[in-house]
């Protein structure tokens, strides 16, 4: 047996803290996790002998983020090789991120085969943990960020194409329920494919909502698909027409789907995209197993403010805040995924479930059952942080991320 290593702290497992815990790894692997006065008799009397964490050192899982667009000053829509694609990853996996689902924005046919070839490159050699299409089929109404004159109507045959290109590495595609070419053509396309259906940047009501979710479940259900067999929301609220007791739109669906166990919602909690209170009552009513964290980061992320670009578009980013230079709609976020835990737990989730939605619960999305909790048999990643989740230490794959 290899030298083991042995991380101590307040271990956050899917289902407890464990206040004076340990978690071993055996090179790649996590060989146990649990408190350290049962580590002996676990078969790891090493462990009492390694130092006791600080007070309120936290070892969290590695986090995983379904819903990514850049960092560090790098762009995956704007990527044109693979040092551009890795800068924006270490700027995240620095700070806890170790599984990363690279985010492409609307852009022309060819401007998005190119982009998803790159990054299934990446994928294909373990950097990032898949490829998500924000767009084309979007609504133009509703399309925030999104180019409007480079939406399109749904494409099934483009759909296929970039499948292909991406070579089963593309998890989800954002599209508009609104659109019926989306609900089937479209959506059989990307469950053929091994990809999910993300519904949103739509300005759907409650019947084309429905019939969409309606849809994708019955797709999903009849198909052989490596992810979860569920149906996500892109960035619930963002991007999508507001909820009002006249005029509906497609949140209430959304959620109550989410409710059922029938589609999984993604929630932008860094404070800007969603008050902390929306993040909070959509946990308290859909359950961490349905709700997902993820940060929409851009290239900002970890930068000053200063002028960026986010796919055709310019963006200026004051404040923290990332913005369309023209018209001045958020553009993304400029939040790590941690930043993202720590304002959720703060604004009322208990730790142990805003942890769970930002690692677990999106490793169940990507089908990936080797990432996303501290548990033995699973990747040696992990993330050490202070008493207020700054980061301190990350492990992926058995190995410190130092840059």
């Amino acid at each position: 047996m290899a030298e083991l290593t042995v991380v101590r702290g307040r271990v956050v497992t899917p289902e407890r803290v464990i206040d004076d815990g340990a978690v071993v790894l055996d090179g790649t692997t996590i060989a146990w996790v649990g408190p350290t006065a049962e580590a002996e008799a676990a078969g790891f009397p090493a462990v009492a002998g390694t130092p006791a964490a600080e007070p309120g050192v936290l070892v969290l899982p590695g986090l995983v983020d379904l819903h990514c667009h850049g960092g560090g000053g790098a762009s995956f829509p704007d990527a044109t090789s693979p040092e551009d694609v890795l800068r924006a990853v270490h700027e995240h996996r620095r700070h806890g991120t170790t599984s990363l689902v690279a985010s492409l924005v609307t852009a022309a046919p060819g401007t998005l085969r190119d982009g998803v070839r790159l990054l299934a490159d990446l994928a294909d050699a373990g950097e990032i943990a898949g490829i998500h299409l924000e767009g084309p089929f979007l609504s133009t109404v509703r399309c925030g960020a999104q180019d409007p004159d480079l939406i399109i109507e749904p494409d099934p045959a483009l759909t296929a194409e970039l499948l292909e290109v991406g070579r089963g590495h593309v998890v989800t595609m954002t599209v508009a329920p609104e659109h019926p070419g989306n609900r089937d053509g479209v959506a059989a396309a990307l469950v053929d494919g091994g990809a999910l259906p993300s519904w949103g940047h739509t300005d759907a009501g409650p019947e084309d909502t429905r019939a969409a979710l309606e849809a994708g479940a019955a797709l999903l259900a009849s198909a052989e698909n490596p992810r979860s067999g569920r149906a996500t929301v892109t960035h619930l609220f963002n991007g999508m027409h507001p909820l009002h007791h006249r005029d509906p739109g497609p949140i209430g669906e959304f959620l109550a789907a989410a409710r059922r166990g029938g589609a999984v919602v993604e929630l932008i909690g860094d404070g800007t995209h969603l008050h902390p209170a929306v993040v909070r009552e959509v946990h308290e009513l859909v359950g961490r197993d349905n709700a997902v964290l993820v940060t929409d980061a851009m290239a900002a992320a970890g930068m000053p403010d200063g002028a960026y670009r986010l796919g055709s578009q310019d963006v200026t980013v004051a404040g923290g805040v990332a913005r369309l230079s023209g018209g001045g709609s958020i553009a993304g976020g400029t939040a790590h995924l941690l930043d993202v835990v720590r304002t959720t737990a703060d604004g009322g989730v208990p730790l142990l479930d805003a942890v769970y939605m930002a690692s677990a619960g999106p490793a169940r999305v990507l089908g990936d059952p080797t990432v996303g909790a501290l548990e033995p048999g699973r990747r040696a990643d992990l993330l050490v942080t202070d008493a207020e989740l700054r980061p301190l230490r990350v492990i992926r794959h058995g190995q410190e991320v130092t840059a």
